[in-house]
């Protein structure tokens, strides 16, 4: 299991973005547990498992992040100006 920072992959965020509505559409049609909520428990539980268990040890480099950092070093900015 990792822990720790995701590494972005280009290959997968592409594929996520030309998955399209007709091919979505096509799949509920077909399963009609397709798409719905909780339904991963129902039709792969030890990938959903992984998957609960992945999400709540990595983290990503993102707008918190950055935000948390921008902070950090305004703060020390500021100490820095007070002090000398």
């Amino acid at each position: 299991m990792k822990v720790g920072v995701r590494k972005p992959s280009l290959k997968k965020s592409i594929s996520a973005r030309t998955t399209g509505r007709a091919k979505r559409a096509v799949k509920s049609s077909v399963n009609p547990l397709y798409g719905k909520k909780g339904m991963g428990w129902v039709n792969d539980p030890k990938k959903a498992a992984y998957n609960k268990v992945y999400n709540k040890t990595t983290t990503s480099i993102g707008s918190t992040s950055i935000l948390l950092i921008t902070i950090f070093i305004v703060l020390l900015v500021i100490i820095f100006k007070i002090l000398f």
